[in-house]
């Protein structure tokens, strides 16, 4: 069963209540609205089927919206997450351009300029969540406009810790490692270690800050600094021992949340996308499992990996006012809220964390979000992640700094 927001949260998407019951009703991917002055809207896809497709829940808003402004239409077009960056690519490139897209790729095409600035369709720009908005930037203006947020935390199996004779949650790579070690001799995969090709970045990252390193160093590449080969060889020395699971580069992160929801992982970085899944498998209560902070070399950190998937507004067919006035209506805390709630998701704009900041699953990762870490935003990134999705996995089981010095050259020469 989905897990349902409590306290003043529930008060706080009380208004949303409309729009979720316009969300069952509603079918199909676009709206009424057809011609030259309809609004098209490309929108992810982070539903886990039909009965909650994202492009039922954006209908919903556009039909709210419609009421509201009928002289505006509206088309909905909805693509899997997983596809979202390479279809977008493909309308721009045979000048197809969306109005306004919801997904993650956007810095190239502000290089082109081809968007509107945050500021010139949002009359609230400044109540988006800070912590993204150099994320959301280039050459120091905003144009990408967080919708929804995540940020990561360590999510652990509180009855494998108890059966192992663990008492407490990890704070340093050293109880990590003997904690794993005492949950493998269990007979169950001590830490789940995710290098797959489906988020390598994301995880390679969380061990990186841990060594105080990170992809980047005052907006430079530094792959290959000592911070993360130190990282990446604690890393290939717990893979040795036997406390991950085998071959951690050809696994993705999907497969071992799935793992972690049957009860067979002590240990995972995880974030609010993991909560539906644990919820599905229904082999572990929620007094199962608890996250706690990522753990640093030598402590918790009190930073983390926050990411966020971006608004973006095409000037190609001119329709800034009606835009503006789109997203002035999207961006309210009831449907960032019901999204939210809808998807296991974090809000993105300030307004909507506070209302969400007392939930006692949630609370958790927005108090993380102020200080996360974001991906480079400059448009050398999306070539480098690729390179480093593909081939940092093998950092574990050849030589860390190899590999890291490989991922350090491609890097240096996209940028």
């Amino acid at each position: 069963m989905k897990h349902k927001l409590t306290g003043r949260v529930a008060g706080a998407i009380a208004l949303a209540t409309a729009t979720a019951l316009a969300l069952t009703g509603c079918g199909g991917s676009s709206s009424s609205g057809s011609g030259s002055d309809t609004l098209k809207l490309v929108v992810a896809d982070y539903g886990t089927g039909p009965d909650n497709a994202s492009s039922k829940f954006w209908q919903g808003i556009v039909d709210d919206f419609e009421k509201a402004n009928p002289d505006i239409k509206v088309k909905v077009t909805s693509i899997p997450w997983t596809n979202f960056d390479q279809q977008v690519q493909t309308m721009v490139q045979n000048k197809q351009f969306p109005d306004i897209t919801e997904g993650d790729y956007f810095s190239n095409y502000a290089q082109d300029g081809l968007l509107y600035k945050a500021s010139d369709v949002l009359s609230k720009p400044d109540n988006l969540l800070p912590a993204f908005k150099d994320q959301g930037s280039y050459n120091g203006e905003q144009y990408g406009m967080p919708w929804t947020t995540s940020s990561r935390t360590l999510f652990y199996n509180k009855k494998i810790f108890a059966d192992a004779g663990i008492s407490a949650a990890p704070k340093t790579w050293a109880d990590l490692q003997a904690d794993a070690a005492k949950i493998k001799a269990k007979g169950e995969t001590g830490f789940g270690l995710p290098l797959g090709a489906e988020e390598a970045q994301a995880e390679s990252l969380l061990w990186m800050l841990g060594a105080g390193g990170g992809y980047q160093t005052d907006g430079k590449y530094t792959i290959d600094s000592a911070a993360n080969v130190t990282a990446f060889t604690f890393l290939k020395n717990l893979v040795k021992a036997g406390d991950t699971e085998p071959n951690p580069g050809t696994v993705n992160r999907t497969d071992l949340w799935q793992q972690f929801a049957q009860g067979k992982v002590g240990m995972i970085n995880g974030s609010p996308a993991l909560i539906p899944i644990i919820q599905k498998a229904g082999v572990l209560q929620d007094s199962d499992w608890a996250s706690v902070p990522i753990v640093g070399q030598n402590g918790p950190l009190d930073t983390t990996l926050g990411v966020c998937d971006n608004v973006a507004a095409f000037n190609a067919n001119g329709h800034q006012a009606q835009i503006k006035k789109f997203l002035d209506f999207a961006y309210q805390d009831k449907y960032q809220l019901a999204f939210d709630k809808e998807y296991d998701l974090l809000p993105a704009t300030t307004s909507a964390a506070d209302a969400l900041a007392s939930d006692p699953i949630f609370g958790p990762f927005l108090t993380a979000l102020p200080k996360s870490i974001q991906y480079p935003s400059d448009t050398s990134w999306a070539n480098v992640k690729t390179k480093i999705q593909q081939t940092i996995g093998t950092a574990v089981t050849g030589d860390p700094k190899q590999v890291l010095g490989q991922l350090q050259q491609t890097a240096t020469s996209a940028s």
